[in-house]
């Protein structure tokens, strides 16, 4: 149980300086990600949802990078992007000082084994293409999102990268990492793990520190199986569940050398969905992976019961209306966190 005393041992809030320099850091890469169009804009419609292109030549062949949804924001930022490509190094200077400054700050920012190779999986395109931080890296990243000035090594550290992506959505795109994850792993020693009953490979392990990289599915069958991720040229383990946690995932800084554009869930959904999976943990809620769930969620809850508590009451009524299992697995990890259960109910009342 999370208290208001111990809630306020967990953490302390960023300056509104910090705070600004973040989102200025955020708004600087999502300007980097649409500064390198090479050829002519193109739209293209998928699954009822539209796409942006940059369509381009490369001798007699035409070929097209993804550039992202459709969605005003990105939309403002194409029509400015031949100015954007002339403040490159500008912006590199910029985002340079903003780092500096987070990290006078005290942000915690990722180490450098973690970030070198969260930067070279975003330089890939993974997270381009569709690739979502979730985990414990993900929860790192909130430190800027929401302002938190995190001090529990326990809920803030962790070795091992999750990446989630959608099945259809990698297929969709029409095009795939360069170079391939398999090649970027090898560079950082990481051994491919293959499946024991199908040979797939879905993890990668690092022999010198154990560190696991895992991608992962949301599965929508009653199978909990291998699928593939075309885009990323990678199999995925797929999961109940998972589908809540990365829809409409939100684009993010991680604090590492000039910052790293990624993409993670929605804290709300993120904090929600951790409440589920401690009750789903191997060796029971009581577990110390459980626990440290659970206590990642009663800390997302609790600010954003003070920040954005309409995001929050709707994540966690949508989690609610989907069926009775949903609200089981909710209902046995809030009765262990009942500071937690009382800010969820006052906030859904007062929504």
């Amino acid at each position: 149980m999370c208290g208001k005393i111990l809630m306020a041992e967990i953490y302390q809030r960023h300056s509104p300086t910090a705070l600004a320099a973040y989102h200025d850091l955020v708004a600087l890469l999502m300007d980097d990600a649409v500064s390198e169009i090479r050829g002519t804009l193109a739209m293209r419609k998928r699954g009822g949802r539209q796409y942006w292109y940059d369509r381009y030549r490369v001798g007699t062949e035409i070929k097209e990078r993804y550039l992202g949804e459709d969605i005003d924001e990105l939309r403002q930022r194409l029509n400015d992007h031949e100015h954007l490509g002339t403040q490159r190094d500008a912006r590199r200077k910029e985002r340079t000082r903003l780092v500096r400054l987070l990290r006078s700050e005290r942000f915690t920012g990722m180490d450098g084994a973690t970030g070198s190779l969260i930067a070279a999986l975003a330089r890939s395109g993974t997270f381009r293409l569709g690739g979502v931080l979730v985990g414990t890296n993900a929860f790192r990243v909130y430190e800027g999102e929401l302002g938190l000035r995190l001090t529990l090594d326990q809920a803030a550290m962790t070795n091992d990268i999750d990446i989630a992506s959608f099945e259809k959505l990698s297929l969709a795109l029409g095009e795939e990492v360069l170079p391939s994850i398999d090649t970027v792993l090898a560079d950082f020693e990481f051994d491919p793990v293959p499946s024991l009953n199908t040979g797939q490979v879905w993890r990668w392990r690092q022999s010198k520190s154990q560190t696991l990289v895992e991608f992962l599915t949301p599965s929508f069958d009653e199978k909990e199986d291998l699928r593939e991720l075309a885009a990323l040229g990678v199999s995925a383990q797929s999961l109940h569940y998972l589908n809540y946690l990365i829809a409409e995932p939100i684009q993010a800084a991680a604090v590492y050398r000039d910052g790293i554009l990624v993409q993670i869930p929605r804290p709300e959904r993120f904090a929600i969905h951790k409440l589920i999976i401690a009750d789903r943990r191997v060796g029971g809620p009581e577990s110390l992976k459980a626990r440290k769930d659970r206590l990642q969620a009663e800390l997302l809850i609790a600010v954003l019961a003070e920040d954005r508590p309409s995001e929050l009451a709707e994540a966690y009524e949508d989690a609610m209306e989907r069926g009775p299992r949903w609200r089981e697995r909710l209902g046995r990890s809030l009765e262990k966190s009942p500071e937690t259960k009382n800010l969820l109910m006052k906030t859904s009342s007062t929504d």
